[in-house]
């Protein structure tokens, strides 16, 4: 899959240090598969992952200590990072608006 916005990746964990890591992994992971379906994500990542509407994917991060908020395009094999953020903020946005 490809992955859109990698920057924003890098912008979170310039802010907080001990995201690198896990979202640098979670890169690394989400990147290989040609998913074709929700199932595959699902098959891949487990209980830590959810979906909601607007074809958007959630990822919890590092234990649930952050989430990412993926727009999928399964039929262009893309993902398009549309937040990431603590658990804290997460809980403050709309996830299938953000």
């Amino acid at each position: 899959m490809q992955v859109i916005a990698r920057r924003t990746l890098k912008q979170f964990w310039l802010r907080h240090r001990q995201a690198e890591g896990p979202l640098r992994a979670w890169y690394a992971t989400a990147r290989r598969p040609q998913w074709r379906r929700q199932s595959d994500v699902k098959a891949m990542f487990g209980t830590t992952v959810d979906f909601v509407g607007d074809n958007r994917v959630i990822f919890d991060i590092s234990g649930n200590k952050y989430r990412l908020v993926a727009h999928v395009a399964f039929q262009y094999k893309r993902f398009l990072i549309k937040f990431v953020g603590t658990h804290g903020e997460y809980d403050r946005i709309d996830a299938e608006t953000v």
